[in-house]
């Protein structure tokens, strides 16, 4: 156990044997844990009524799998106890970007699991050393429902528009709920076009999503993901994990990929052929993917966050009759937002669209481990 006063902490490697290190002697000690190595961290995600899909082992085993990043939470139980709250924290090391902590990278969202706002500020004031200490830049949390007390010193960074859709009613109110012309319709225009639909975790679905995805990036002028990253998902989350696929003929035009943890599926990914898009492809396959999470049991489909900006997005999520909230993402110590270089922008998107597929790729996989 480490528990000298007169060092700064360091967060534990995920590589590491379970272990717990003190990170506050007083006036009741701070510790960190391996989330991957101490079985306690899975049994909280499992009870925990605010644990998503981010906080699981699935999602970190990704992680740190085809990104290398090392995981640690920060909890005021010693190892001698159960596990009853934590802050779960990423070691993203960038030389290009920086080394900062994140809670997490990639996530839409991951509440802190605690009691009360008391106890959630003081597992954040412990979080500051790291940075005082000079290992990190800052520390960056996306809490849905607790916001930092002002004497954490943290400070809001982004805000995004964050939509839920409630799965308790009946399927048929739930979709007498979404929009007439913007949903409805466009389901029943992909049924009378007779899409084929398909479903689950298989290579040729995995392949079929991911071509998909680098075509709707470019659409972005963006690069895609790595394909590992997929692949890594689908790995750690077995049958948790499903790609729908809606097909014109034998032409894969739309896929959406959600993730299931206890009765909450989570919209992650979605991509589209746009030559196809008014078959009704990705309305379909929202539509299945609601009643597929229905029979399961699930109460809730989390469909992520959207730029504030991306009134398109948003608007498309409201129209399946889905609440939103703001979310936050807050930063210690506090930055400026950042800026959008306009001529940078314009120069990338007008190289993306004529980039090969081929070199998309490449940079995708190069970049993304630093953007996490």
């Amino acid at each position: 156990m480490w528990s000298s006063t007169s060092q700064m902490p360091t967060l534990a490697s995920c590589t590491a044997p379970a272990l717990t290190r003190v990170v506050e002697q007083s006036p009741t000690a701070v510790h960190e844990i391996d989330p991957l190595a101490d079985s306690r961290w899975e049994a909280l995600v499992n009870s925990h009524p605010r644990a998503s899909v981010f906080h699981s082992p699935n999602w970190l085993r990704a992680l740190r799998d085809v990104y290398g990043y090392e995981f640690a939470v920060i909890t005021a139980n010693s190892s001698a106890v159960p596990l009853t709250h934590g802050i779960v924290l990423c070691r993203v090391r960038s030389r290009l970007t920086g080394s900062r902590l994140v809670s997490l990278p990639f996530s839409d969202h991951c509440e802190p699991l605690v009691s009360n706002a008391e106890e959630f500020d003081r597992l954040l004031n412990c979080t500051q050393r790291y940075v005082d200490s000079g290992q990190y830049k800052y520390v960056e949390i996306r809490p849905v429902s607790f916001e930092p007390g002002a004497s954490t010193r943290f400070a809001k960074r982004l805000t995004y528009c964050f939509h839920r859709l409630d799965l308790t009613p009946s399927t048929d109110e739930i979709f007498r709920h979404f929009h007439k012309d913007c949903v409805q319709r466009k389901i029943r225009r992909a049924e009378r076009e007779k899409l084929r639909y398909e479903e689950g975790a298989s290579e040729e679905l995995l392949q079929q999503f991911y071509r998909l995805m680098v075509l709707t990036r470019r659409r972005q002028s963006l690069p895609p993901q790595p394909f590992a990253w997929f692949r890594g998902l689908a790995t750690a989350f077995g049958n948790k994990l499903q790609i729908r696929v809606a097909y014109a003929g034998d032409t894969p035009v739309a896929s959406i990929l959600t993730l299931s943890h206890k009765r909450i599926m989570t919209y992650k990914y979605g991509c589209s052929d746009a030559a196809f898009n008014k078959l009704g492809g990705t309305a379909l396959l929202f539509w299945k993917a609601i009643q597929d999470a229905k029979a399961a049991g699930c109460q809730e489909l989390d469909m992520g966050r959207s730029d504030s900006d991306n009134l398109g997005l948003i608007a498309f999520k409201d129209h399946w009759g889905a609440a939103s909230s703001l979310l936050t993402y807050w930063q210690y110590p506090q930055a400026p937002p950042p800026r959008r270089n306009v001529w940078q922008h314009k120069v990338i998107k007008r190289l993306i669209p004529s980039t090969p597929s081929i070199l998309l790729k490449t940079m995708g996989r190069l970049l993304y481990k630093h953007i996490g």
